[in-house]
């Protein structure tokens, strides 16, 4: 899979999920059609987007960003298309803007969904014509391939009407959404040890692994920060073992963050421990195991056989 970093390709095998996703982000890189990223941030929606671009046949073209949150709302039409001199008080050097610098490549807008509306109406025209005007200009052609990153937000902000529906839709030509880490558990231990392996050779530590310990309140976090939090999480821990050992082919112990919450349980889940409890806790007596979950023997028996317990 010629899309992905070195690395992160043994993530996309362990999931079928990322692996179509990719495969699909791959196929996109070779149209000229925009891409629409959607996701939880730290989910690694930015480098998917860097990444279609460096399979598409604009890779030797500029790739520039843009975060539509970081820009204040009465400055983004002048950085976003650019200015002549005298366009407005302070316009003392032209300036050609970020859909300027991206002609002939690919325009990256980061949070879409705070695109100020009185722009929004100019960038549908950019996607569909390739024209814009600069300010205090006259109007130029660009030819740009658009990467967007928004959140599930961006489909709530079209139906309130703070977001052009016709906008959503000229955007959305190739839709790709990223699940949340807590949605992809298997991806948690092949993301562990590309992590790992990635530190490991960055702070020139000898092989680095998880404790036990560490490993079972992993599987039972949400993490809300999702990749990125991960990685921090590992970092710092590396970091901190450095200082204290040297952290020679250490065996590392994270703890969970603070304030952390674990996903709860299902019903099923919390019922089959209780019966292993209660099992393990009469050492196997059915009977007694009955009396102490308060149900009937045939009702335990009928509950060992659906969790295919012994």
């Amino acid at each position: 899979m010629t899309l992905l970093p070195p690395g992160l390709s043994v993530l996309a095998r362990s999931s079928p999920e990322l692996a179509e996703l990719y495969r699909q982000a791959e196929l996109a890189a070779k149209s000229r059609a925009p891409v629409l990223i959607l996701g939880e941030p730290g989910t690694g929606r930015s480098s998917l987007a860097r990444a279609s671009h460096a399979a598409s046949e604009r890779s030797q073209a500029p790739l520039i960003e843009v975060d539509a949150a970081a820009i204040p709302a009465s400055l983004f039409e002048s950085e976003f298309f650019g200015h002549r001199v005298g366009a407005f008080t302070g316009a003392d050097v032209a300036s050609e803007g970020r859909v300027g610098r991206a002609s002939g490549g690919s325009l990256l807008l980061d949070h879409v969904e705070d695109l100020p509306l009185s722009v929004q109406a100019k960038l549908l025209r950019l996607l569909s014509e390739g024209r814009y005007v600069p300010l205090g200009g006259g109007e130029l052609f660009a030819d740009v391939r658009f990467l967007a990153i928004g959140s599930h937000e961006l489909r709530s902000r079209v139906a309130a009407g703070s977001f052009r529906e016709d906008l959503y839709f000229r955007l959305e030509v190739v839709t790709l959404e990223i699940a949340p880490l807590r949605r992809r558990r298997g991806d948690l231990e092949p993301l562990v040890h590309f992590f790992l392996t990635d530190l490991a050779e960055r702070f020139g530590t000898g092989d680095l692994k998880l404790s036990s310990r560490a490993r079972r309140w992993m599987e039972k976090y949400s993490w809300p920060g999702n990749l990125r939090e991960l990685r921090n999480v590992l970092e710092r821990e590396v970091v901190l073992a450095g200082t204290r050992t040297a952290a020679r082919g250490s065996t590392l112990d994270p703890q969970p963050p603070a304030g952390s919450t674990e996903v709860p349980r299902s019903l099923a889940q919390m019922e089959r421990e209780q019966i292993e409890r209660a099992l393990a806790f009469t050492r196997g007596h059915q009977g007694q195991a009955a009396e102490i979950l308060g149900i009937s023997r045939k009702a335990l028996w009928e509950k060992r056989k659906r969790y295919e317990l012994p």
